[in-house]
């Protein structure tokens, strides 16, 4: 038996496959976004087909007086981040822009072509140069090392020669004093001012000696900044990764950006995404998928099997409602659409009804659309000669005049027999338009016609108007209980579902399930033929253009006994006649 659907367990798999393919109905933005990944291959294999890149690597060194001392650290002595800044200063492009003859406005392209690196874990300052020309790549990299060894020479050699002229501005004075002292020792008599003078020289001699081994350290420093071991050399091919692999690259790119603002699509898109989208929301399992109609639609019941598996699609729905318990129990089911058109609702009810019939039960079809009815020209019909569906007051049956349509409120006790060719006959109660619906709805006679289906071996269908455009369903479904909802997903929000189920809740109905079909071929084109206000007017035309049926035979009508059908048994499933979506 089916029960209420609950969200389905997945597994994590089966979780991705579904993703993806839920991606896929994003393919305008997915190829948008794979041809903004090609265009920008194009503009960058393009623009880097005539770009070269030369590059010169450059070792530092501190100024140091033994440089085979294993105790000396360069990384100590030299910030590499603070002369990879010096590298790319203004004053730097200026000595290269002097080497290079290279005027005022042409400075800034200069520096813009400038690039410099340091390799991790060394003291290398590593030089590359972008230009148009391989041989121009080269030469201004070349120009702006030496540019740079140049600069850092000569800041080197500042900074010692400051430290030199302070080491002897401070010896100076100690020296002249430590001259005027030798002289008044020489003057002086032995004695112990003579010994005080001798020991004031002493340290005079001391301190000069400090500052001329200081001074004569400074001279003897290493002042190389440092050495090119790799000189920049005209490149053979250009730098950029060339068109093909542009192409290739912003294809792929593009493909990720297309992905992405697929699932940002699919994150905020409030149709549901899958069956199982549906399903959550209505709580209430997907008995089928309606496949699209090739045909560009056509009559409510066709006429010859040109789509079999629209036929074995409605065979299916209708067996797994046959197997529902809570079906089973009543017989009772109410087909209704969310809102907009119940074109399809109005195909899948008829169909229903059909599949019903063939079966051996006694189906009856009421057509609750009291606003814009429209089965009886569109199918096969005639005056019904089965007298239990129109037992009622005022009807044939029961010895009064038929009622005229305006004459009375609806049900009125009219009822025709639908020919549905291999897969027998069901009964219809047409539509009429009243003045009240919800009065016509709930009257004792419709109730008293929708409990029809408490007898043996019978079914009753009914078709009402879309669920949250009019209150009309939610009148019937206490006496149905059962609802199934027919509706595009991609035409209908999860939070439309939603409210359908607690709507039904709340009038004590169950939703047994739903039927997903596709857009109408109508619908593609423009403004479906069938609107609410407008259907009467617009499907007039087809039953009246429909060629002359030839008068059916009287079928006999008789109860059928409990013990002679037995539901299931293998003995109650024919052909099905294909029936189509029609423009209604």
């Amino acid at each position: 038996m089916n029960r209420p659907a609950a969200a389905p367990a997945e597994d994590e798999p089966d979780l991705l496959r579904d993703q993806f393919r839920q991606l896929l109905r994003y393919r305008r933005l997915i190829g948008a976004g794979v041809g903004i990944g090609l265009l920008g291959g194009v503009y960058l294999g393009v623009s880097t087909a005539d770009t070269y890149v030369a590059t010169a690597d450059i070792v530092l060194r501190a100024p140091t007086d033994d440089p085979f001392n294993p105790s000396l650290a360069p990384d100590k002595a030299i910030n590499i981040g603070s002369e990879r800044q010096v590298a790319l200063s203004s004053s730097i492009a200026n000595e290269a822009a002097k080497k290079l003859g290279i005027s005022a406005s042409d400075f800034a392209g200069l520096r813009k072509g400038l690039q410099v690196t340091n390799p991790p874990q060394s003291m290398v300052l590593r030089f590359t140069y972008t230009a148009s020309s391989p041989k121009e790549a080269a030469r201004r990299a070349n120009a702006m090392t030496e540019a740079y060894l140049l600069k850092r020479q000569e800041a080197l050699d500042l900074t010692r020669d400051k430290m030199v002229k302070g080491y002897k501005d401070q010896r100076d004075p100690v020296s002249k004093q430590l001259d005027e002292l030798v002289k008044e020792i020489a003057r002086m008599p032995a004695g112990a001012p003579r010994d005080a003078a001798t020991s004031t020289k002493t340290d005079l001699q001391s301190e000069v000696g400090r500052y001329n081994g200081n001074i004569t350290k400074l001279e003897a420093l290493d002042m190389t900044p440092g050495r090119v071991t790799s000189a920049a050399t005209p490149p053979s091919h250009p730098d950029g990764p060339g068109l093909p692999m542009s192409l290739a690259l912003g294809a792929a790119v593009g493909l990720a950006l297309g992905l992405l603002g697929a699932w940002v699509r699919l994150v905020f898109d409030p149709a549901p995404r899958s069956e199982g989208d549906v399903a959550r929301a209505l709580r209430a399992p997907v008995l089928g998928s309606l496949p699209r109609d090739k045909t560009g639609g056509g009559p409510l019941l066709a006429a010859g099997e040109e789509d079999p598996r629209l036929a074995e699609e409605y065979r299916s729905v209708a067996f797994r409602l046959a197997y529902d318990s809570r079906f089973a129990d009543r017989r009772r089911l109410l087909v209704v659409a969310p809102r907009g058109s119940s074109e399809t609702a109005a195909a899948v009810a008829v169909n229903l009804a059909a599949s019903f019939a063939e079966t051996g039960k006694d189906v009856l079809l009421i057509e609750a659309d009291l606003r814009t009815p429209v089965l009886a020209s569109q199918l096969p019909t005639d005056a019904g000669g089965r007298p239990r569906w129109s037992q009622m007051p005022g009807g044939p049956a029961a010895g009064g005049r038929p009622a005229q349509q305006g004459d009375s409120d609806w049900p009125d006790g009219r009822q025709l027999v639908v020919d549905a060719g291999e897969s027998g006959a069901f009964d219809l109660i047409p539509g009429e338009r009243v003045r009240n619906v919800a009065r016509a709805l709930t009257s004792p006679r419709a109730t008293r016609l929708v409990s029809e289906a408490d007898s043996p071996n019978s079914t009753v269908v009914v078709l009402a108007p879309p669920v949250l455009s009019y209150a009309d369903a939610l009148a019937l479904v206490d006496r149905v209980d059962g609802v199934l909802v027919v509706c595009d997903p991609r035409a209908v929000h999860r939070t439309d579902l939603s409210r359908i189920r607690e709507l039904i809740s709340g009038a004590g109905g169950t939703v047994l399930g739903a039927v997903l079909h596709t857009p109408l071929p109508g619908e593609k084109r423009g403004p479906a033929r069938f609107r609410r206000g407008g259907g009467a007017t617009a499907l007039a035309a087809p039953a009246a253009s429909a060629p002359e049926r030839p008068e059916p035979q009287p079928i006999p009508y008789e109860v059928a006994e409990a013990e002679q059908h037995i539901p299931g048994d293998g003995t109650d499933t024919v052909a099905l006649r294909t029936v189509r979506t029609g423009r209604r």
